[in-house]
């Protein structure tokens, strides 16, 4: 039986394994001289961070995936279908960030991994799921009851399963480009998404996505500003592929557009820039994503932080009620 003793339980579970974690691996990728490499056009402020420690997703990745082995194990939380395949995507997509972030430091640049290549990695990952979402039969409709459609997809909804984990994973991706900025809002994001799930009798989901915000909370001691690590392609891909699966697996697909909307304002400015750049040929933005936008107007790092932030908690707030609602 689920009870507030055993969420807060799994909650600071999450937190102190995390910072636990933190404090080993921090020091040995300073230690093994694993550095983030900063882009010449994001000013001064972000050269000043040049070297910091990345690969930093894994501290809330490794201590996730085994705190919930282990409940499983002990039988405090079931290891359903679903939540395999959400620790696969973790697992999977993690990996696929971890080859972007090792290659880019081998080669001492910001490029990883090539698009073409990121792609085979996601399109692989999506077949993967797919697979395994109709081998537990699972619904290909789309259905949003509050707004009356009912889409029976079918083996199209594979399709749009990998348009969503690219979306959901490159769209974190984007966002973490200061200090707190995608941790902060994941963590936001994974709260409202751990109410909804719970509410909607997707317990063992529920549990683990309050486990998955512990653990990110650990990971902002060291992530808020200023930060002694980053989270790298490691984490943001595998946050962002979590969230799109997670929307998939309890038939939210578009309360995710709420409670992440952040996300996805951030990468329509890209978009936005690039096409009024080729259409208009000049800048909408000072610069993309959006954070950057507002640095350059002469905001500080932490204020637009904690305006991000706050416009997250607000849909997020909005995503739980529409969420249950639907």
């Amino acid at each position: 039986m689920l009870t507030l003793n055993k969420v807060i339980a799994v909650v600071m579970m999450g937190f102190l394994s995390s910072v636990i974690f933190g404090l080993i691996l921090i020091p040995f990728l300073r230690k093994m001289h694993i550095g983030q490499r900063i882009s010449a056009y994001v000013g001064e402020n972000h050269r000043k961070k040049e070297g910091t420690p990345t690969m930093g997703g894994l501290i809330f990745i490794v201590p996730t995936v085994m705190i919930t082995l282990i409940l499983a194990a002990f039988g405090y939380l079931t290891l359903t279908p679903d939540l395999t395949i959400i620790l696969i995507v973790f697992v999977g997509y993690a990996f696929l960030g971890f080859l972007d972030d090792f290659l880019s430091i081998k080669r001492k640049e910001n490029d990883g991994l090539t698009v073409p290549q990121k792609f085979l990695g996601q399109l692989i990952m999506a077949i993967i799921v797919f697979y395994l979402y109709m081998q537990t039969d699972g619904d290909t409709s789309l259905v949003v009851s509050t707004l009356h459609i009912n889409i029976q997809m079918g083996w199209f909804y594979g399709v749009f399963l990998l348009f969503l984990l690219i979306g959901s994973s490159n769209a974190v991706n984007l966002t973490d480009g200061l200090d707190g900025l995608a941790g902060g809002l994941s963590a936001i994001a994974f709260v409202a998404f751990s109410l909804i799930t719970m509410m909607v009798g997707y317990t063992d989901l529920g549990l683990f996505t309050f486990l998955l915000a512990g653990s990110l909370l650990g990971f902002l001691v060291y992530n808020t500003y200023p930060a002694k690590v980053f989270m790298g392609d490691t984490g943001s891909l595998s946050l962002g592929a979590v969230m799109a699966v997670i929307a998939i697996l309890v038939h939210r697909e578009i309360t995710l557009l709420v409670v992440a909307f952040v996300f996805v304002i951030e990468t329509l400015s890209v978009i936005l820039q690039v096409f009024w750049i080729k259409v208009f040929h000049k800048k909408l933005f000072l610069m993309t994503p959006l954070h950057h936008h507002f640095e350059k107007l002469g905001w500080a790092e932490t204020d637009i932080v904690k305006l991000f932030w706050i416009v997250g908690l607000v849909l997020a707030m909005g995503g739980i009620y529409f969420g249950i609602w639907m």
